[in-house]
């Protein structure tokens, strides 16, 4: 366990989808981790999840769907302008169109298409495909 719960938390869902399993024990929690995974959920790739306490922190249940090929955060979290989505889409994603970036913005998590829409900067946390 390290100290990047998304970190954990993603490699956590990419693990069980690259296993066979479905669903993924995803743990520590953290508000940021539920952010993401709601906009995971929003995305479709993936299901229902619920916190399950354990006396520990509690720990996320997550539905994960074969519709990911792969879910991995980012190291350093690099700051970007609004107009640069494109130079990073094209840097983690595999093809145009094609999965999304997880962005922290002033108005919360997001893809980088809905932050590109709204016209806002922010920093990436990770990618899904």
């Amino acid at each position: 366990m390290s100290q990047d719960t998304l970190s954990d938390a993603l490699s956590s869902i990419n693990n069980a989808v690259k296993s066979g399993n479905t669903y993924a024990e995803v743990s520590p929690t953290s508000s940021l981790v539920k952010n993401v995974l709601m906009e995971l959920q929003q995305q479709g790739y993936i299901g229902v999840f619920e916190l399950v306490e354990d006396g520990k922190g509690g720990k996320f249940k997550v539905e994960v769907k074969d519709t990911i090929n792969e879910c991995q955060s980012i190291k350093p979290r690099f700051s970007m302008s609004n107009n640069e989505y494109a130079k990073w889409a094209r840097r983690y994603l595999p093809a145009q169109g094609f999965g999304e970036l997880i962005v922290t913005t002033p108005k919360g998590v997001m893809s980088h298409e809905e932050a590109r829409e709204h016209q806002i900067g922010g920093k990436l946390l990770g990618y899904v495909y």
